[in-house]
C-alpha cells in the first residue's frame, strides 16, 4: 500500500503535519511519497497512478491541486485543513492521524464529484491558433484583464444562444465549485448530488442576467466578441490556462468531465455540516 501526501508547502504546520503522517505510515509498514512543492518546481508532474490514497494537507486551493494529480485515476482524496476555510476537507490536524486510519480501513464515506473538462481556444499574436485541454474540479471562469475593461461574450448552451453579456467575466462550476467563486458572483448553493453544471456571470452589465443551471449532458460554449478586443483571461480552478502574455482567449467549451473526483468524509451530511459551519456559523456536527 502506498499514501501520496501533498501538503501546502507555505504552511509550516501543514508541512509538520506531514512528517508526522509520513512517520505513522511507515510505523504501519505503508509507504508515504511526496509531491513536490509546485512554487519550487512548476512543471514537474507528480504521479500517484501507483498509490492508493492521496492526503492533502492545506485548504480548499491544496485539495484542488490533489485533484489535478489524481485526475480520473479514481484514486480516492483525503482532505486534513489546515487552511482558512478548508470547506472541501473532512478533518483538522488534531484528527490527522485517526482520520488517514479510517480512510485506510475503508470506513469513510465516498463522495463523488463531478468534474469539468474544458477545451480552450486562443489566438497569438501572429495570428495563428492553438487550443488547451483542461480539467477542473470546481470551476473554469472567464475573468477580465489587468486593465480593468469590461469583456463581452456570448455565451450557449448545447447549441442554443442564451445571451451576449458584457461584465467582469463568467463562471461555470460544478455542483462541488458552487461554494466558491461561483457563489462569490451571487450563484447558488447546490448539492454534490447534482451532476450538471452552474453558469453565473460575474457583475453583468444588465439586471436581466442571472446564474442557472445546466443538465449534466449539456455544453457551455463562451465566444468571446470580435467587437471588443479587450485583455481576458481564461483560469480552471483558479489555474491560468494558456499563454497569457503572447495570446488572445477566443472561445472554451465546457462539459462534465469523464469521471468524479472520489472525496473521502466522514458521512452523506458532511456537506451540510460544512455549509453550515463555513456560511453560517455553526459548530459542525458529526
Amino acid at each position: 500500500m502506498k499514501v501520496l501526501i501533498v501538503p501546502n508547502y507555505s504552511r509550516p504546520d501543514a508541512v509538520e503535519g506531514a512528517r508526522s503522517l509520513e512517520s505513522w505510515l511507515d510505523g504501519q509498514g505503508i509507504e508515504a511519497k511526496w509531491a513536490h512543492d509546485k512554487k519550487l518546481f512548476p512543471s514537474r508532474a507528480v504521479d500517484a497512478s501507483d498509490c492508493n490514497l492521496v492526503v492533502s494537507l492545506g485548504g480548499d486551493g491544496t485539495l484542488l491541486r490533489a485533484a489535478r494529480i489524481v485526475g480520473y485515476s479514481g484514486t480516492p482524496i483525503l482532505g486534513i485543513s489546515y487552511g482558512h476555510l478548508g470547506f472541501l476537507t473532512s478533518a483538522g490536524p488534531a484528527d490527522l492521524i485517526a482520520t488517514v486510519g479510517e480512510a485506510l480501513a475503508g470506513e469513510l464515506h465516498v463522495s463523488h464529484r463531478a468534474t469539468l473538462d474544458i477545451e480552450s481556444e486562443f489566438v497569438r499574436t501572429d495570428g495563428s491558433t492553438y487550443s488547451v485541454r483542461s480539467f477542473a474540479l470546481n470551476d473554469f471562469a472567464l475573468s477580465r484583464g489587468g486593465h480593468g475593461d469590461i469583456v463581452e461574450f456570448d455565451v450557449s448552451v448545447s447549441g442554443i444562444h442564451i445571451d451576449r453579456l458584457r461584465g467582469d467575466g463568467f463562471v461555470v462550476s460544478t455542483a462541488t465549485g458552487s461554494t466558491g467563486y461561483a457563489l462569490a458572483a451571487g450563484g447558488p448553493i447546490v448539492t454534490p448530488e447534482f451532476g450538471g453544471m452552474v453558469c453565473v456571470p460575474v457583475a453583468p452589465h444588465t439586471i436581466m442576467a442571472r446564474a442557472f443551471l445546466t443538465s449534466p449532458s449539456d455544453v457551455v460554449e463562451i465566444d468571446m466578441s470580435q467587437e471588443r478586443p479587450v485583455i481576458r483571461h481564461f483560469f480552471a480552478d483558479g489555474q491560468p490556462v494558456g499563454d497569457e502574455d503572447a495570446s488572445w482567449a477566443t472561445h472554451a467549451t465546457v462539459r462534465r468531465g469523464e469521471g468524479d473526483i472520489l472525496l473521502l468524509d466522514h458521512s452523506t451530511e458532511s456537506f451540510y455540516g460544512s455549509v453550515s459551519r463555513v456560511f453560517y456559523g455553526q459548530a459542525a456536527r458529526r
